[in-house]
């Protein structure tokens, strides 16, 4: 089960940072589309932060 946590956890990081370089190589994005990213990385923070609650028990 621990792997499949592992995996989750890498899977998600990566999105995670796909999403901070999609933001910090355009320059000419719109408040909708910073919202946006915005939203799709709370959703990411709160995936990893339950996997991490979950590994450790």
């Amino acid at each position: 089960m621990e792997d499949k946590i592992e995996i989750a956890i890498a899977y998600y990081t990566k999105k995670g940072q796909d999403i901070i370089d999609a933001v910090n190589s355009n320059c000419n994005l719109t408040a909708d589309e910073i919202i946006n990213y915005g939203e799709e990385m709370a959703v990411i923070e709160y995936k990893l932060t339950a996997l991490e609650v979950a590994k450790e028990n």
